[in-house]
């Protein structure tokens, strides 16, 4: 296995992200540096960590910059740790716009850096499981899957309303499952969204809904849901993916966890696993991965290419929305919807 030993960690921002992320490096035995405009000092007091006083200092110091600030602000500091030849973690979306993700990705190329999205959803085991089920073959050709994802709205504070720094819903929320059923379903043709209640002169509603329904390459149908709540929604998530010869079910709501139901003839035996992983957090699963791609190990599961897919797919569902229309993605142009 790759020796993650001496490896520093520039982690840049204190919200509540940071915590599952600090407590992942720590957990790896991983030394690490945080910088923040807020937080960083009782961050680093909670966990035993240092303060770099000014990004610059964290760049000097660090291997590796984690990036877990709003999402308006992951491109600047991203092109920053990059320019400092810094390989670069960065949490979902991986910027607001596809363009700005691609802008990134051809920088590191460039510095000879490299650069991951945190897309985690792809390292909780249910989801795994269901990857690798349908490139297995288990479900036979995948028809129609769906994807939900829920939580308590965080829009009734903070920058989260404000879809020019968020990216609203979709982008903050659904960004996973739409990076899920590309995953899983393969590459996307057609996105046809719509949002309720509307987000009004840029500012989304605190409770909101989105539904988008993507056509995929191979002939398959996604049916995503996501939703920010009322306060105190209890988080939820799941799936349920139908194939030719079974069908894949998963709700984090469900003690049951991940289950498949195969018809006769297709491949024997059953797989569950717990919905209340009694394992590691994936958040730390992640991290190993990508810190072990970042010594020069095996490359991860998610890379630069895969958040700015994510990104593209998500800025295509906000034209749907806004125009009523539904976006070819042979010819959508996220600068403007093509005519």
């Amino acid at each position: 296995m790759t020796d993650l030993t001496g490896l520093t960690v520039g982690l840049v921002g204190a919200g509540n992200i940071a915590h599952v992320h600090v407590a992942a490096w720590k957990a790896l035995g991983i030394r690490v540096l945080v910088h923040s405009h807020a937080g960083a000092a009782e961050l680093a007091e909670g966990y035993g960590l240092e303060v770099a006083d000014s990004l610059d200092d964290l760049l000097a110091a660090a291997d590796v910059v984690d990036v877990v600030t709003p999402s308006a602000t992951h491109r600047e500091i991203t092109l920053a740790a990059i320019a400092a030849g810094r390989d670069v973690i960065c949490e979902k979306p991986l910027t607001l716009t596809a363009a700005a993700s691609h802008e990134l990705a051809e920088a590191a190329a460039a510095a000879g850096v490299r650069l991951y999205p945190a897309h985690v959803v792809r390292f909780f085991p249910a989801y795994k499981a269901a990857y690798d089920a349908v490139r297995a073959g288990r479900i036979g050709e995948v028809a129609v899957a769906r994807f939900f994802r829920q939580a308590s709205s965080p829009a009734g504070a903070g920058w989260y309303r404000d879809v020019a720094r968020s990216g609203g819903v979709i982008m903050d929320l659904m960004v996973h499952d739409l990076d899920q059923a590309r995953w899983i379903c393969g590459e996307v043709t057609s996105v046809y969204a719509v949002q309720s209640p509307p987000t009004v002169d840029g500012i989304s509603p605190v409770n909101v809904a989105a539904h988008v329904t993507l056509t995929h390459a191979g002939g398959a149908l996604s049916q995503l849901r996501a939703t920010w709540g009322a306060t105190g929604t209890q988080f939820k998530s799941g799936f349920s993916i139908a194939g030719s010869t079974g069908q894949l079910e998963y709700s984090s709501a469900e003690d049951t966890g991940y289950a498949e139901e195969l018809q006769d003839g297709a491949s024997d035996g059953d797989l569950l696993i717990p919905a209340s992983t009694l394992g590691e957090s994936p958040y730390l699963t992640q991290l190993r991965e990508l810190a072990i791609g970042l010594r020069g190990g095996p490359e991860p599961r998610v890379v630069a290419a895969d958040g700015a897919a994510a990104v593209y797919l998500a800025e295509a569902a906000r034209a749907s929305m806004e125009t009523g229309r539904t976006i070819d993605m042979n010819s959508f142009d996220p600068a403007g919807v093509p005519a």
